[in-house]
């Protein structure tokens, strides 16, 4: 709705433009209205008296219910047979009793307007899932992902488990270890390992580290040491693995490899053997898919934007030589600047890029 001095103004401005030349329907289609809405105004005394359909008094339909109807209707869903009922039960209720009162849109209505339309009943009301939390990251050691998943050992029954984390921005694993029990004590030690190998101590802002909601992730040992850290903890939703995508792709990738045994590890020091292997060859030989196929360790190193314009800098050249051999552009090797984690909450992304926008440059 547009008020009375807007509406003034905009009158105005379309007259002016008229008057120079301009036609009366591109002239309300810049100011974005409609040229009848213009003439409605002209001609009901709009822009003297404003839009008057706030303030119209509307009679009251014919079929509507009297008072004592609605009192009835109101009544009847408050009896104690009815209580915990919503009005779709309600209605059916009384038409087997053969008796018609109202619709069921006429029950919420009235109940509406008595303050009578929450749930209805001891069960409690169904709520929405929070959206997930969504972590922008621009730069290494801004957002870690961790999880634990088992490695099955060669007698039935038996596991290891591997503890990782993995930075979201260059997808290198910054931290790991293998244990032969799930304890809270290991993932608190390898948070803290992993934030001095990385230096965490020196930045004023801290890393995000995002997990699943397993009692071992949300133990108090692990928040403590957290806490003393001065890294922020994040869980997923439950039962929602998707929320911690980046890493759950990671193990399908490391358990797929050859070199991952079908038998499963002989002792602990096997397991921890195949996993300094993958480490290693995931963050330093490993060409990622989800970073225009640099390793994790280039990226995690600022190395990828060198690599990366050499390669655009190979196709082009080639491209000149057979441009025959070219019907498009070449392939895309510009930088990936954001990485998001659960990317559903636009506003968050939306800010990051705007800050990453607006930080000075480097002397």
């Amino acid at each position: 709705m547009i008020g009375l001095e807007d509406r003034r103004s905009l009158a105005q401005d379309i007259q002016i433009a008229n008057e120079a030349g301009a036609r009366l329907h591109e002239a309300c289609k810049v100011v974005g209205i409609h040229v009848r809405t213009l003439q409605r105004w002209q001609a009901s005394e709009g822009l003297q008296r404003g839009d008057g359909r706030p303030h119209a008094v509307h009679p009251t339909p014919a079929h509507a219910l009297s008072a004592e109807e609605r009192q009835q209707v109101l009544h009847v869903a408050n009896e104690p047979r009815f209580a915990d009922m919503p009005p779709a039960r309600i209605v059916t209720a009384l038409a087997d009793d053969g008796v018609y009162l109202a619709s069921e849109s006429t029950f919420c209505r009235v109940l509406r307007e008595h303050g009578q339309v929450q749930h209805r009943g001891r069960a409690k009301a169904p709520r929405a899932n929070r959206p997930p939390t969504t972590h922008v990251a621009t730069a290494p050691r801004q957002v870690w992902c961790w999880d634990m998943t088992y490695l099955p050992a060669q007698v039935a029954g038996r596991w290891f488990y591997l503890y990782l984390i993995l930075d979201l921005y260059s997808r290198k694993i910054v931290g790991f270890e293998v244990h032969d029990g799930d304890d809270a004590t290991h993932a608190a030690h390898l948070a803290r390992r992993t934030a001095l190998a990385e230096g965490i101590h020196a930045q004023a802002d801290k890393p995000v580290l995002h997990g699943d909601n397993g009692a071992t992730l949300k133990a108090t040992t692990v928040l403590a040491m957290l806490h003393w850290l001065g890294v922020k903890p994040s869980y997923s939703r439950p039962r929602v693995s998707d929320d911690n995508a980046f890493v759950e792709s990671l193990f399908r990738t490391a358990k797929y490899r050859p070199e991952y045994p079908e038998r499963g590890f002989a002792d602990l020091h096997a397991a921890r053997q195949w996993a300094a292997n993958f480490v290693h060859w995931y963050n330093h030989e490993h060409r990622h898919s989800g970073i225009r196929y640099v390793t994790p360790a280039q990226r995690h190193e600022g190395l990828d934007r060198e690599v990366l314009q050499a390669r655009h800098a190979l196709y082009t050249q080639a491209r000149e030589l057979n441009p025959r051999r070219w019907s498009r552009h070449t392939r895309d090797w510009s930088h990936i600047d954001v990485v998001t984690l659960n990317p559903e909450r636009t506003e968050v992304l939306d800010a990051a890029i705007k800050r990453m926008n607006t930080q000075p440059l480097a002397a």
